[in-house]
């Protein structure tokens, strides 16, 4: 039976990735739960269901409601610990668990997912950002080998696609996207889009950042950043396709012209399952394909011109690790700033831009990190260009 922390528990992820452990109780056990403070009653629920020792909550402040939420739902205060603040997230992923499912969403997410390799857990990660921004932070913290599970569902994909040849074998990465709710359209279209508009995405649910940056495709541009680094497969070797039925999740191309894709229908559940019981698969976790339907699969280039986040993600990767954390975080500025009607749709991927035009040379002089607070002061800068040139087009 593999111990499992759960950080992010009440978010998406999080929320599916106990749906899997109900349903095999007899393979994990909960360590501990760890979530922002934002859904109280969630949390406390989530601890007296499954029982957990330990829950951690990033806001300080609401430790005593917390507590109150707890014991409304029936849970002894002597049986469980509680900590808080972004210290008490760290050490929880620190702890020691088998496997640390990370779906917490920002870099914020990097030093738990440092603080769980460090300890030999198994990171089962759906944190971009630690692999976006944190560069070679995350991957030089004593990572040994295989001991990260990607769960997002395209590097999952491309992970147990791998399993059919040896690294030197691959030609190629294929990542697959939707196409989002713009798929098709030419930039001029794009003008009037409205947040109601964007957050209507056509196959996933999921939370609005995420679906804001899968209507831009900067969710696949920061997925180029992560499979490169995850795989050590360079940027000019990753090719991105649009497949909008969302099926086949990504591919390996291999050097003899054989190309390996895993297909599901859409369902979180899967690569958050094999993230957790890796190297095993788990029965009875998602819906397969039904053979006996007639189905339609296709495949499209990608519009640059319209969307052109990949090829900035591209570029970013190519010049620095100090780039593509930038590229984050002046996006995740960009993408607030459009939910609250304070920027065009157009303006997201054309900030972007400019504060990475702005900062180039200076992140071009010294381009790796020297330690994790060296990587929150680049960030806060890009966020506070970003505002600026917000706030200038208002």
């Amino acid at each position: 039976m593999r111990s499992v922390t759960l950080l992010g528990s009440t978010g998406s992820i999080g929320t599916q990735g106990l749906d899997v452990i109900a349903r095999h109780p007899e393979r994990f056990r909960v360590y501990g739960l760890a979530a922002s403070g934002g859904h109280l009653d969630l949390l406390a629920r989530q601890t007296a269901r499954f029982g957990a020792r330990h829950v951690a909550i990033a806001d300080a402040s609401k430790v005593a409601d917390l507590r109150d939420a707890l014991a409304a739902a029936g849970v002894n205060a002597a049986d469980v610990e509680v900590t808080a603040g972004p210290d008490a997230v760290i050490a929880l992923a620190g702890a020691g668990a088998d496997v640390v499912l990370n779906g917490i969403t920002g870099s914020v997410g990097l030093e738990p997912s440092i603080a769980a390799l460090r300890a030999g857990s198994q990171l089962a990660l759906a944190n971009k950002e630690s692999v976006v921004a944190g560069g070679h932070l995350l991957f030089e913290s004593q990572v040994r080998a295989n001991q990260i599970n990607p769960v997002d569902s395209e590097h999952s994909a491309i992970w147990q696609s791998l399993r059919s040849g040896a690294h030197g074998e691959v030609a190629r990465l294929v990542v697959t996207a939707s196409g989002g709710p713009f798929r098709g359209w030419k930039r001029e279209q794009m003008t009037g889009i409205t947040p109601e508009q964007a957050l209507h995405h056509p196959t996933w649910n999921m939370g609005p950042v995420v679906t804001i940056n899968s209507s831009t495709l900067m969710n696949k541009g920061l997925e180029v950043i992560e499979a490169s680094r995850l795989f050590d497969i360079p940027p000019e070797r990753i090719a991105v396709t649009v497949h909008p039925q969302s099926i086949v999740h990504s591919m390996v191309e291999f050097v003899d012209g054989a190309t390996i894709g895993q297909a599901s229908p859409p369902d979180m559940r899967l690569p958050i399952a094999l993230g957790l019981s890796a190297p095993d698969r788990l029965p009875n976790v998602a819906s397969p394909c039904d053979w006996t339907k007639a189905a339609e699969w296709t495949f499209e280039p990608l519009d640059d011109e319209a969307f052109p986040a990949v090829s900035l993600a591209r570029h970013c990767i190519a010049a620095s690790e100090k780039h593509t954390a930038v590229l984050n975080a002046a996006n995740e500025q960009a993408v607030h700033a459009f939910l609250d009607h304070r920027l065009p749709y157009l303006g997201i991927v054309d900030t972007v831009r400019a504060v990475l035009d702005h900062m180039d040379a200076e992140l071009r002089g010294n381009p790796r990190f020297a330690s994790v607070e060296e990587m929150h002061q680049v960030e806060r800068e890009a966020r506070l260009r970003a505002d600026r040139l917000i706030d200038k087009a208002a």
